[in-house]
């Protein structure tokens, strides 16, 4: 298990919503130092020294690598950038479809590749990544995305324990951010969020399945299909 006291932490997508939920929550919790990580570092409205924006694209593989040069005492690392296009993968825009996966795929997965080696030199650690509910449940090229990223984190959280990192991912349906102000329905608070995912880090778990809307959706899981697809029921 991880005790974030002490830790230092680096958040990407830190300007804003969850981002920024994050970092205040790991401040709460006795982190040393947070690296608030932005396209635009410029962005990051603090005055907490113990708070360093970052310059971070993760789509951008000399960003990461310029970042991890810099940020060499991360312990804790949040994979929290993430970006909506919703495009239909049968007729959607393909450049959209492409630039969600560069983000909400992608982007995490090189950045872990960048990270996990520095946090095996400071010890072992944890990584916590930002699935979503819709990474169960299909509706499009963000579920496609995000689906992906559940993958990528069961396969690196298996090669990483050796290693004392623990890989944390976190389900979860709407959350209530600029994100998500379009969306209708129940809207998880951002502060609930970033609470069950640091609580999933200190005891040692490997999902927090935040809301009703993730926890319906993953108790289904082990139906027929057409369950959560009632639409192709016969």
């Amino acid at each position: 298990m991880t005790d974030i006291t002490g830790r230092v932490a680096l958040v990407t997508g830190a300007n804003r919503g969850l981002g920024a939920a994050f970092v205040a929550a790991l401040l709460e919790r006795g982190a040393s130092k947070v690296y608030a990580a932005a396209r635009r570092p410029e962005s990051i409205a603090t005055d907490d020294p113990r708070v360093v924006p970052l310059q971070l694209d993760v789509t951008d593989a000399d960003s990461i690598r310029r970042a991890a040069e810099v940020a060499t005492d991360v312990t804790v690392l949040v994979n929290n950038a993430g970006i909506a296009a919703n495009q239909s993968l049968v007729t959607g825009d393909l450049d959209e479809i492409r630039r969600e996966l560069d983000t909400n795929y992608w982007g995490p997965v090189l950045v872990t590749r960048a990270f996990a080696p520095i946090l095996e030199v400071n010890g072992g650690g944890a990584i916590v990544s930002m699935h979503s509910a819709l990474s169960w449940l299909g509706v499009g090229s963000y579920s496609a995305s995000k689906a992906a990223l559940w993958s990528a984190s069961n396969s690196t959280r298996v090669e990483l324990a050796p290693a004392g990192i623990q890989v944390v991912g976190v389900h979860v349906g709407y959350v209530d951010t600029e994100m998500a102000a379009d969306a209708t329905g129940v809207k998880v608070p951002p502060q609930q969020v970033v609470q069950e995912a640091l609580d999933a880090v200190a005891n040692d778990e490997a999902e927090a399945v935040v809301g009703d809307t993730a926890q319906y959706v993953k108790s289904h899981l082990h139906e027929d299909v057409r369950v959560l697809y009632p639409q192709l029921a016969r």
